[in-house]
């Protein structure tokens, strides 16, 4: 694969009913081009957790993947709130969703730490009251 391809997605942040649909298509795009499932797996709960996490927290962004000969890349980019602790942000539990967010099912703190432990690489950029930039890699081959 000499150029690589990219998948661009815009996040509804006010539809709770859409939050996923781009995960989906990535998944379908990936099986299309001959991804092996397990890099998709991996790619498809990591991008979801993403998309929940740019809906519930801050209203929504853009996501993009990109397909390279050795790994697949997501970057995540929303104009949010941004999260003002990281390391806190990335424990298990630890959640800053509204309970009517949780009321609805979402919100259980879950949502980095599942990124991390499907990518290879995490890295998280954010700025309290601009915004946050995740860029997440998944190896394969």
């Amino acid at each position: 694969m000499q150029e690589h391809l990219v998948f661009r997605f815009e996040v509804n942040g006010e539809d709770f009913t859409s939050a996923g649909q781009a995960s989906v298509q990535v998944k379908k795009n990936l099986r299309q081009i001959g991804i092996d499932p397990e890099t998709i797996r991996r790619v498809s709960i990591a991008m979801y957790e993403g998309e929940i996490n740019m809906v519930i927290h801050a209203g929504g962004g853009i996501a993009e993947v990109g397909v390279y000969d050795e790994y697949i890349e997501i970057v995540l980019d929303d104009h949010g709130p941004g999260i003002s602790d990281i390391d806190k942000a990335m424990q298990e539990g630890y959640s800053t969703a509204s309970d009517n967010i949780r009321s609805l099912g979402f919100g259980a703190g879950m949502g980095l730490p599942n990124m991390k432990k499907n990518t290879d690489s995490l890295e998280i950029f954010s700025t309290v009251g601009v915004g946050t930039k995740i860029v997440m890699r998944v190896n394969y081959k």
